[in-house]
Parts: C-alpha cells; structure tokens; sequence
C-alpha cells in the first residue's frame, strides 16, 4: 500500500481535469484519472512523463453511469486504499443548447455528465472518508452555477446550480465527518470544451481567459489548507 495521498480526478483526459491530475502528481500524490476515453487518459500520462507515470491509474469510465463509477471507486480503493480527495471536473455541453434547440437526449447526457456524475463520485469515496475522518471534494462548477446566462443554456445551467447544491450538502451533512466540500466557479477558461459553444470565441481571446493551470493552482489551494479549515466557494475570475 502506497504511502502517497490518493487522490480520483474526472476529467482528466483534457482540460482542467488533466491540468489538476499532473499537478497532484508532482505534488507527489497517487492519482486515478477518469474519463470516457482511453486514450486521452493516456495522453495525461505521456504529459506525465515517466518520472510520474507510476502514481497515476488510468480508470476509463463514464462518470454518468452509477454502475461504472462504483467499479472505478473499488478498484482506486483496492489499489492504493484509501482516497484523500476527489475533484469532479467532468463537464460536457453541447452547441445546440438553447430552449429552442436542446434535445431531451442531450439535456440528460449533460445533467447526467455534470451533475449526476458528481454525486455518483462523491457516493463511491464519502464512505472511505468517513472511517477516515478526513477528505476533500472539489467542484469544479462555474460562475453559471451562480448566476444564468444565454451563453451556457438551460441545461449546463441546471446542472451547475445542482453542483453547486451538492457542494453545500456535503458540507452541511459531512463537516462532523472531518469532509469538506469546495465549490470553485470558474468563468470562461481557454480548454476544448470552448468549441462546444454554438460560436465558440476566437482564439485570439483565449489567452485573456483563465487557463486550466489556474483551476489545477486554486484546487491545490483547497485540498492544501489545514484540515480546521474549509474554503466552502471560491469565484475564480481572469485579473
């Protein structure tokens, strides 16, 4: 059993998922990365390089099917033994997203991906972290968690408002648990998801935006603080 902090990381085959795993990783952490896609999992480990390789587990897995996630939670947990931190940085949208437009295939597919796959991942580690007395879930939510928007659509906008709801639960519910729940949310930040938008920005605007290594730093930031302590919500804006 490996003497490193564990930590389970979606949405780590790009974006900020994968900014936040290599960031655990040379912060000397284990870390399983997860994402639908195979190989995109291992593009973050050839990111890695082979001086880090070894602390991550690729686990491909659809965050949105409970089934799959609590294979993966076993399987992190059968390996390393226990998980000191979970961030939820899944996130999917799709261009054709306004009431006008949106199917009722597409709004499940992002609820299910950015909500319910926050809540099936926090179910398969809450139960660990309860024998231990400690951990740490980060959201990665976005500032259409707080306040909607025409840009996002109703259904991201839902699922936001969700995450930011679950984020409070745990706290209100696990805090006597020695668990502690961060909401970050973020405004626009320069990953792939951008290109989902009905008209994605130029890319000339997106180097003025947040980029993924300033989540991965805020995320470090709230699992690194003393265990008395909790950044419940944190809005993350470009300077």
């Amino acid at each position: 059993m490996s003497t490193r902090k564990t930590a389970i990381v979606t949405g780590a085959g790009s974006g900020v998922g994968q900014a936040v795993a290599l960031e655990l990783a040379k912060q000397n952490w284990n870390v399983a990365i997860i994402g639908r896609r195979e190989s995109a999992l291992n593009e973050t480990v050839e990111l890695a390089g082979a001086d880090y390789a070894e602390q991550l587990l690729v686990c491909p897995c659809n965050v949105g099917n409970s089934d799959e996630v609590e294979a993966m939670g076993k399987a992190v947990l059968e390996k390393w033994g226990s998980v000191q931190a979970l961030v939820n940085s899944a996130g999917t949208n799709t261009k054709k997203r306004s009431f006008a437009e949106l199917s009722n295939e597409d709004y499940r597919e992002i609820i299910d991906v950015n909500l319910n796959g926050a809540f099936y991942c926090a179910q398969a580690v809450l139960p660990r972290m309860r024998e231990q007395k400690s951990g740490t879930i980060v959201n990665i939510v976005s500032e259409a968690g707080l306040w909607a928007n025409q840009k996002s659509g109703p259904a991201y906008i839902c699922a936001k408002f969700g995450q930011s709801g679950l984020s409070k639960a745990i706290n209100a519910e696990e805090r006597l648990n020695g668990i502690r729940a961060c909401a970050i949310y973020p405004g626009d930040i320069n990953t792939p998801l951008l290109d989902k938008r009905p008209n994605p920005p130029a890319m000339e605007l997106r180097p003025g935006m947040l980029q993924a290594a300033d989540l991965a730093a805020c995320v470090m930031l709230t699992i690194n603080l003393p265990p008395n302590a909790v950044a419940e919500e944190i809005l993350l804006r470009p300077a």
